[in-house]
C-alpha cells in the first residue's frame, strides 16, 4: 500500500514537473531572445500571449501522459489530480498577478489545467490501448 502511494506522488510529480520546466524554460527562452517580456508581460502582444497558452497547453499535456505513464494504477485519477491541483495553482495565481497579464490569460490558463491533463492521459490510454 505504501509503495502504491509512493509510485503515484511521484507520478504525479514528474508530470508536474515536467510540465512546469517546460513552460518555465520555454518562458525563459523567448525572453533571452527579446521574443516575450516577462517582466512587462501585458505589454506582449496577442500572438505572443496566445503562444504562451498554446505552449502551456501542450506541455501540460506532456507532464499528464508522463504522470499516466508512471502512474501504478488509474491513470485517468492520476492525471485528473494533476489536472485540479493546476487548476487551484492556476485560480491562485491568477489573482496574485491578475494585473500583469490580459484577463483573458488568466482566465485561459485556467481553463486549460483540466482539458490538458484529461487529454495526457486519453492519449496515453489510447496507445496503450493499440499496443
Amino acid at each position: 500500500m505504501k509503495n502504491s502511494i509512493l509510485k503515484s506522488t511521484l507520478a504525479i510529480l514528474a508530470g508536474f514537473v515536467l510540465g512546469a520546466v517546460l513552460s518555465l524554460g520555454t518562458d525563459f527562452l523567448l525572453n533571452s531572445l527579446g521574443i516575450m517580456s516577462m517582466q512587462n508581460f501585458k505589454q506582449n502582444s496577442t500572438l505572443i500571449v496566445a503562444l504562451v497558452v498554446i505552449y502551456r497547453f501542450v506541455f501540460n499535456v506532456m507532464g499528464c501522459y508522463l504522470t499516466a505513464k508512471l502512474a501504478p494504477n488509474k491513470p485517468m485519477k492520476h492525471v485528473i489530480i494533476i489536472g485540479i491541483i493546476g487548476t487551484v495553482l492556476s485560480i491562485a495565481g491568477a489573482a496574485a498577478m491578475w494585473d500583469q497579464a490580459l484577463p483573458w490569460y488568466n482566465i485561459a490558463i485556467i481553463v486549460i489545467s483540466l482539458p490538458s491533463a484529461w487529454l495526457g492521459g486519453k492519449l496515453y490510454l489510447d496507445k496503450k490501448s493499440k499496443v
